[in-house]
């Protein structure tokens, strides 16, 4: 015999450690905070458990409750997913991607269509996605750059993050050895500064510094270099098929990990779903294939 008890309580609970907050629970139960509260407090006697702390204006889980949470909301996810693939048409296929806009034009969209004549079934659907995005309810899966932890999320490495910068053949010409660069001319990205001076410092370029057009995306920089504006710092895989057209070029032999990764992330019980499978069968082969060997400009390499 299965034994739950208070589901309603459970509920509340749930929603109330991952809000945050009794008011946000209701809300989102469509009950009031009080009712939460009250609900929780049943839900902790018939544990005979103290779930939260309760401080003024603060909801603090206790061990027991964050272990409690941690198993609850997969468990909750994987009830919604189920839901809706149970209530959906049988024609229906929809597989919801959360994805950084850079990396979906630089690399996922030109890739599309072999995933869409393996699965010509499956309807893909491109969400907000990237690294400060919260990984949503809806989502099949993500793709994100970073260390590989995010909590409750299954993260399978794709590529390293590695540096190089790239330019137009023409201003390549220009660069014999890494000391030839010039601040002024390097393109920066806002939100990820380190990366020139990560890449300097490996090549041991110590007077040089970036004082070039500065750039929200990746995305833009990297067009930035492509209309001649400057020598920017590409990241891979985003430079993968303008190095093998030989739009961009390699001035540098010099890679540098960033120190993250891409990786595909997803709630676990997503691997028993087939549209799913079937994307993270493809994406993963997709991303094992070697990259395009850099085109360069004469006789270019990374010394100083």
């Amino acid at each position: 015999m299965r034994r739950l008890l208070f589901l309603n309580g459970i509920k509340a609970f749930e929603a109330a450690a991952r809000s945050g907050s009794f008011a946000a629970a209701g809300v989102e139960l469509n009950v009031s905070a009080a009712a939460v509260s009250r609900m929780v407090h049943l839900l902790e006697e018939r544990l005979g458990v103290a779930l939260f702390e309760r401080k003024a204006n603060k909801l603090v889980p206790t061990q027991a409750g964050r272990a409690y949470q941690g198993g609850l909301t997969p468990i909750f996810d994987a009830l919604a997913s189920l839901t809706a693939q149970v209530t959906a048409p049988s024609s229906v296929r929809v597989l919801t991607i959360g994805v950084g806009h850079t990396f979906a034009m630089r690399w996922l969209i030109p890739r599309l269509s072999e995933f869409r004549s393996d699965e010509p079934d499956i309807e893909v659907r491109f969400t907000t996605g990237g690294v400060a995005v919260p990984f949503g309810e809806d989502w099949s899966c993500g793709i994100k750059l970073g260390t590989g932890d995010w909590p409750g999320l299954v993260a399978e490495p794709l590529f390293a993050g590695d540096l190089t910068p790239v330019c137009v053949p023409r201003l390549a010409t220009s660069l014999k050895r890494p000391a030839d660069l010039r601040g002024p001319s390097l393109i920066r990205v806002a939100h990820s500064p380190e990366d020139w001076p990560l890449w300097l410092k490996a090549a041991n370029v110590s007077r040089v510094s970036a004082r070039g057009p500065e750039f929200e995306f990746y995305g833009q920089a990297l067009q930035a270099a492509s209309d001649g504006l400057g020598i920017a710092m590409g990241i891979r895989p985003y430079i993968d098929d303008d190095l093998a057209a030989g739009r961009l070029v390699a001035p540098f032999d010099l890679s540098v990990p960033k120190g993250m990764r891409w990786y595909l992330v997803y709630r676990s019980f997503q691997t028993e779903q087939r549209d799913f499978a079937a994307f993270r069968r493809w994406i993963m082969r997709a991303a094992a294939e070697p990259a395009a060997r850099p085109r360069k400009a004469g006789r270019l390499a990374a010394r100083t």
